[in-house]
Parts: C-alpha cells; structure tokens; sequence
C-alpha cells in the first residue's frame, strides 16, 4: 500500500515507540492472550522509556508533553499489533490528582508514578447497579474522624490486579439529601497495597479478551481523610473533567488497530491468490478495506482536533465523543474487513486477526457507549430535550 510520508505530529516519538514495540511481536501477545495473563514486560519497558509519564509535568519528573504525544503513543502501539489496553488509564487518571489534588498529595504520588515506583492504573467507579449512570453509584464513604470507612462494590475495574493505587469515586452524602443528583460524590486515592486483606477483595472477571478486568468489594476499608482529592462532595466534577482525555486517548488507540487492521487485509488481499488472481483485484474485496481506511482518516483529523483544542485549553467535549465514536466505528469496520478478507485463516489465533477482533469490539461499549455518545450530542450539541 502507497503510504502516505509520515508527517503526522510527534514523528520521533512515534519512531521510537515502533522501534520498543517491536521487542514484543505478535507471539508475546499471543502467548499472554492463551494464559490471560498481564503484559509485565511490556508495561515495564514503556514506565522505563518514559512513556507513561508523558503527560507528568517535568517538576515531577515527568516528560511535560502534550496530550497530542500521549495519543500518538498510544496510537502507535496499537498500529504495531500491541496493546496499551494494560496501561493506558495511568496517562489519563493522574490527571485528577494533577489539576485537582493538594500540593501535598502532587509531591507525594507523581514522582513516584513518573518513575514507575507506584503504579495507578485501577479506576474505581463503575458499579453492578448503576452501569454509566454514575450518579446512582452506592459505594459509600463515611467519615470517622481523620479517616473515611468505604463500602460498597465496583465492576469492570480494569487492571487492579496490577496497580498501587486506585482512584475510587464513591458517595460521601446520601443521594436523598443532596440538591443535585451530582452532588455529594467524592474521589478519594486509595493505596490498594493496605486496602487489600483489610476489607477490600478482588475477584478477576474472565473476558472475550485478556483485558485483566476484575470486581472490587469494599467491607469497612479505611482510607485516610488526607487521601481526599479536592473537596469532598465534588468528585463527579473532578472526574468527568477527565473523561474528555480519556475519550481521545482511547479514539487514538482505535484509530492504531484500523492501521493494524488495514495493513493486514492489504497484504493478504495482495498475497492471495485464488482462480488465479490475487484476491484484492476483487471489488467485493477492495471496497471494505478502503471503506474502513476512508473512515479511519477522518476520525484520525477529529482525533486531532480534539487533541489541539484540549491542549489549548478550549473546550472540547463535543469533539472527544465524537472522536472517540467515530474512531471505535472505523476500527471496526476495518476489523470486520480484515476478518472477511482473511476468511477461514482470519479465525486462526497464528494470524492475530481474531485476537485484534476480539479486542477492538471493547470500544463500541467501553469507556462509554455509542449511545450515550449519541445522546450527548443530541443533548449538549445540537440542543434537543434530554433522552434519559
């Protein structure tokens, strides 16, 4: 395929994130997809580059990039048949401590995540009950004196198993006695270090995927007021105010595995050879793949767009759902061409194409569904009454 030069942004750090990813090829993640099993060396080699503290600022050791960087490494990855799956949400849960923690808790945890000393990849607020209206969560922290005692579960908390940290969002006063719905929700760190054999148990969830997700149950956990990002009662501001970070970063991983794809079902298409002819010479053929690529191209520029507006400071809300909408639509649909061009061998596990399928089918419901992304613009863009 005649591609174009690359002259996207961030070129060196898309060179160098190439050059590591391609110390883990396709049978490492086979072999961890078989034992549904953590990508530890992997992780480990991104923490060492620097990569998960790309967006730290550099006074805490960080590298200070913008989130435009973190997209394209993540991208990347995914371009180069890997998985940031195992530890994407670090670049975007520290956000919350950095723009809403204290000083104190700033000094206390980003150096030692920028190192790779701790890790905080577990995002405590999805629960059995409320699924993504977080408002109704029932995950309760009490206050006692210099502590809070937390109770409650969480589901579909990814990573736990592998993380220090949490960022856990639970109800601080109860729903009846709040004016707003959004009200009375409060973020708190909890050192899952301590938390784990004191009241907290992890049950790991076995999916279509090796995605380490897991169910958290909370019996009296004490955690220490001073773990309190912000103010209390005010964690559902906090943590929407990353949600637009995580929708594009997300959107940039979707936009690599179209690459993925697309690269692949070309090359078979041109490699196969059936009634004497190479299968791509096939319009029944061609038409998904450069559909899937025609998509994939104009969610990478709204990807983008979202990116400079969310760097800039601007708000960019609309820009991230759509992005992150468009891109899980375009990976899929060059997931399904790759799968149909590949036809039998596309089930093979020795391809990568089913494993790639399974895994990129996660984005039309996760981190957000495509119909609350629909019902957001509706709402909030195009100013029709509320649907739900």
């Amino acid at each position: 395929m005649d591609q174009p030069a690359d002259t996207t942004a961030h070129a060196e750090i898309r060179d160098e994130v190439r050059k590591l990813c391609a110390r883990f090829p396709d049978e490492y993640w086979r072999r961890l997809d078989a034992a549904r099993a953590y990508p530890t060396e992997f992780v480990q080699a991104l923490t060492d580059a620097g990569y998960l503290a790309a967006l730290i600022p550099e006074e805490y050791g960080g590298a200070g990039l913008p989130l435009s960087a973190a997209a394209a490494i993540l991208e990347t990855i995914h371009a180069a048949g890997c998985n940031g799956a195992a530890c994407h949400a670090q670049m975007y849960i520290m956000g919350t401590i950095l723009r809403h923690g204290s000083a104190e808790q700033k000094r206390e945890y980003l150096p030692k995540i920028a190192t790779g000393e701790l890790r905080l990849q577990a995002f405590g607020v999805t629960e059995p009950t409320s699924g993504t209206d977080t408002t109704a969560l029932r995950t309760f922290a009490r206050r006692e004196g210099d502590r809070y005692i937390v109770n409650g579960q969480k589901v579909w908390t990814s990573r736990a198993e592998h993380s220090d940290l949490m960022l856990l969002l639970a109800r601080t006063t109860p729903r009846e006695e709040v004016k707003s719905r959004t009200q009375g929700l409060s973020t708190f760190i909890v050192d899952m270090r301590q938390a784990l054999g004191h009241g907290m148990t992890i049950r790991p969830i076995r999916t279509m995927m090796n995605h380490n997700s897991t169910e958290i149950f909370f019996d009296n956990v004490p955690v220490p007021a001073a773990n309190l990002i912000g103010e209390e009662g005010k964690g559902f501001r906090y943590i929407l105010d990353g949600m637009n970070a995580e929708r594009l970063l997300i959107a940039a991983e979707c936009i690599g595995d179209a690459k993925w794809f697309t690269a692949k079902s070309v090359a078979y298409a041109n490699e196969r050879r059936v009634f004497n002819r190479p299968i791509g010479q096939n319009q029944g053929v061609q038409f998904p793949i450069a559909r899937a690529y025609a998509q994939h191209r104009a969610a990478e520029l709204l990807v983008a767009e979202g990116c400079r507006k969310f760097d800039a400071g601007l708000p960019c809300g609309e820009e991230a759902n759509m992005a992150k909408m468009l891109a899980a639509d375009a990976s899929w649909a060059a997931a399904e061409a790759c799968i149909q061009t590949h036809g039998g061998f596309g089930f093979a596990e020795e391809y990568d194409v089913e494993r790639k399928f399974r895994e990129a089918r996660l984005y039309q419901v996760a981190p957000i569904s495509t119909n609350l992304v629909l019902s957001y613009i509706a709402e909030h863009v195009l100013g029709l009454p509320r649907s739900y």
